[in-house]
């Protein structure tokens, strides 16, 4: 592809840079230009390319590329039967984290890399070009290292997770984990990461336990982030808006005062429907958050225990159907809601001077996300101006 391109003839244009009451910033009959991997030029559609190259999205549908802020994809084996035992009455438990650990541990780092990289692949075939991936199935000191570096290499949105689960080994000393965490473990994985994340929650973490975790991540220079509220009330949403945490993710079960919290901070409550629709836990209520003022992502919690999904449409279409928003809310909630999670000001948005991220969707609108469930309408990826799918 050349160096500058001209997307023309789009029908329905996202930009996510609001206009006239409309968070979405839609366009009809629009155009993009993309110069050197960034957007040039927004505005009416326009047949005056002259040298450039020219795509025509024949009328179809353009959003900024999907912001997945939430993956678990660089681990080892398989918990199909979890599944289906769920779906037969299983309760979900956090317990089988630790069957992946074994795994993660045995795998070599080539299998290891194979298998992100055949999950990076999954998400961009699906219009999602910027994604983070968690550390959190090694859960020792050398494993933890090598998730985060080959994480590393996929992504610049690197998590240290080591505060996932207890493992096995440290069943008796808890004490003695969190000590490992906050110190060796931070050492080696910090130069590979981002940020910093803590489960706090019943079976994982206690306040106490992942206040010091996070404070640990943020003396070696990380950003925090939660896992909170996602097995049942806790106090996950409020350690995240106390400690000033980019986001706090599950957000599934909310009391008046969680919701308060949120909408009085910076913190994301970024939601991932994948996992109830996994464990058959109730959906939380993103309507309740949006009326209260709270910013809200989507994400896609890949992971092979509670969402074995890549599939940020998919988190679109339960959002739609199961939470309580429009889909001009979740596209919004997947794209610039995602790069708030993250902090990036750079990424889900179609406007001059951000990265050349869009999707050509095989749709006259973006409501067909909802409206066709299931139906791969991902025409075209772009990724820094180069089609990539």
């Amino acid at each position: 592809m050349s160096a500058a391109t001209l997307i023309r003839n789009i029908g329905e244009l996202t930009t996510n840079v609001a206009a006239d009451g409309d968070p979405c910033g839609t366009l009809r009959d629009a155009a993009v230009l993309i110069e050197d991997g960034r957007i040039a030029w927004v505005g009416p559609d326009s047949d005056g390319s002259g040298q450039l190259e020219v795509v025509d999205a024949g009328g179809r549908a353009v959003i900024p590329g999907f912001v997945d802020s939430h993956t678990h994809t660089v681990f080892g084996g398989d918990r199909a039967d979890e599944f289906e035992a769920r779906m037969t009455g299983t309760p979900y438990a956090a317990g089988g984290i630790r069957r992946t650990v074994a795994a993660t541990r045995a795998a070599t780092d080539d299998e290891l890399r194979a298998r992100l990289a055949g999950f990076a692949a999954e998400l961009r075939a699906q219009g999602t070009t910027t994604f983070e991936v968690k550390t959190g199935y090694g859960l020792d000191l050398e494993t933890e290292e090598r998730l985060a570096r080959l994480a590393a290499e996929a992504t610049p949105e690197v998590t240290f997770l080591g505060a996932h689960v207890v493992p096995a080994e440290f069943a008796d000393d808890r004490d003695a984990y969190v000590d490992l965490v906050c110190g060796p473990m931070l050492d080696a994985c910090a130069p590979h990461s981002r940020w910093v994340d803590v489960f706090c929650e019943r079976g994982a973490f206690t306040p106490d336990e992942s206040r010091r975790v996070l404070e640990a991540g943020i003396a070696r220079g990380l950003l925090p982030r939660v896992h909170g509220n996602q097995l049942g009330p806790g106090a996950g949403v409020r350690l995240a808006t106390s400690m000033g945490a980019a986001s706090v993710d599950h957000c599934t079960y909310l009391d008046d005062a969680d919701i308060a919290a949120l909408a009085a901070s910076d913190t994301v409550a970024t939601l991932l429907p994948g996992v109830e629709f996994s464990t058959r836990h109730p959906y939380p209520d993103a309507r309740r958050m949006l009326d209260a003022g709270v910013t809200v992502a989507l994400a896609s919690d890949c992971n092979p225990g509670s969402s074995f999904t890549s599939s940020m449409p998919l988190m679109i279409a339960l959002a739609v159907r199961e939470m309580g928003m429009t889909t001009a809310e979740a596209v919004w909630a997947a794209t610039a809601g995602g790069a708030r999670a993250l902090r990036r000001d750079d990424v889900g948005m179609i406007a001059p001077g951000m990265r050349a991220d869009l999707v050509l969707l095989d749709a006259p609108t973006r409501v067909h996300l909802a409206y066709r469930p299931g139906v791969p309408l991902v025409a075209q990826v772009w990724k820094d101006g180069v089609a990539t799918a």
